[in-house]
């Protein structure tokens, strides 16, 4: 069954900070593309901001057919009370059927609000989104073309499918990183749409008088290649020889959660459903147990090489190259390999 009135566009909410779009959005445009194309609909994008209508362009070249700009100073810096009045006006005006936001610390905090406002539920933290039907065996119909919001649950342990039958728009984040960001293309055309914001300054319940922002110390997403330790590593110190074999491939240094609220190494390192989902060309997990947590942040990495003691440890069932042995003899000499080769 399929309701006739459930016709309405895939949107996307554009992030943006100073006038700078962040990852998440071009991620999940490409995936909001299939979407809409299985669908038979079009993609829109929602950009919120002062002075950014200019990209609209990045937007469009990323897959969306129309992007709604509300441009007003009043929405220069991100505040909740704001954003939210201009979402949910814009979503009872055009009706779309879906609204992603990425699970970034912003998109955390509007959509639930968002979903509040519009009485629809809200799936947090998706790592896979699919159109499916669902079988309501108490009523006896099947509806079709929903939105199958896939994401981890009960610690990891399950994969969780689920639907929004009765409430639309079905609104969902979407976890950064685990959509591939697809190539632009300059050639896409089309349709910018200016919309008021409706705002008065009585809508800015607080006011801004400095920022402070500490700036993230390293980039793993951008990383080809990362050496991660677990609680295995054992210390502090011995996470040298991480940082050492990193350096060695030119790579970076990860983490995973255990080894974060050990102190071995800062959170920006982390790796997993709690940090940061990754996809380099070359992954080497040291001493990681590989918990099904740790797996969800990079098991869509193209080779992975674990080393740890136990051969019975989690980390190799999905390690294409595995080596069980102590890393503080392991790794000394796979740093001297890559060196003898440079």
């Amino acid at each position: 069954m399929i309701d006739p009135n459930r016709q309405g566009e895939v949107w996307v909410f554009a992030e943006q900070e100073d006038g700078a779009l962040s990852d998440v959005p071009l991620e999940l445009l490409g995936r909001a593309r299939v979407l809409a194309d299985k669908l038979g609909v079009k993609v829109g994008t929602l950009l919120l901001g002062s002075g950014v209508e200019s990209l609209s362009e990045r937007l469009i070249s990323g897959g969306a057919d129309r992007v709604y700009v509300v441009d007003d100073p009043l929405l220069k810096q991100y505040q909740t009370n704001s954003y939210a009045k201009v979402v949910c006006g814009l979503i009872h005006k055009h009706a779309p059927q879906i609204v992603l936001y990425g699970a970034s610390a912003m998109g955390r905090d509007l959509a639930p609000r968002c979903a509040s406002a519009c009485r629809c539920g809200l799936t947090a933290d998706c790592t896979d989104l699919e159109i499916g039907s669902h079988e309501d065996r108490r009523e006896k119909t099947t509806h079709e073309n929903l939105l199958m919001q896939i994401r981890p649950a009960f610690g990891g342990n399950i994969i969780a499918t689920i639907v929004n039958v009765k409430r639309w728009p079905q609104m969902a984040t979407v976890r950064e990183g685990v959509m591939p960001m697809e190539e632009p293309d300059p050639s896409r055309k089309g349709q910018v749409v200016k919309e008021p914001a409706g705002l008065d300054p009585t809508d800015l319940i607080m006011k801004v008088i400095e920022r402070h922002r500490r700036p993230k110390t390293v980039n793993l997403k951008a990383a080809r290649i990362i050496v991660a330790g677990g609680a295995g590593v054992g210390g502090k110190d011995n996470f040298r020889l991480i940082q050492d074999l990193a350096n060695a491939l030119g790579g970076a240094v990860g983490g995973s959660r255990a080894a974060v609220d050990s102190g071995f190494i800062s959170h920006d390192h982390q790796v997993g459903q709690t940090g940061t989902t990754v996809r380099p060309a070359l992954y080497i997990a040291c001493g990681i147990s590989g918990a099904v947590q740790h797996r969800a942040g990079m098991d869509q990495s193209a080779k992975i090489i674990a080393v740890n003691t136990d051969p019975d440890a989690p980390i190799f069932q999905i390690a294409h190259y595995g080596i069980v042995g102590d890393l503080n003899v392991v790794l000394p000499k796979m740093i001297k390999a890559v060196k003898a080769r440079a």
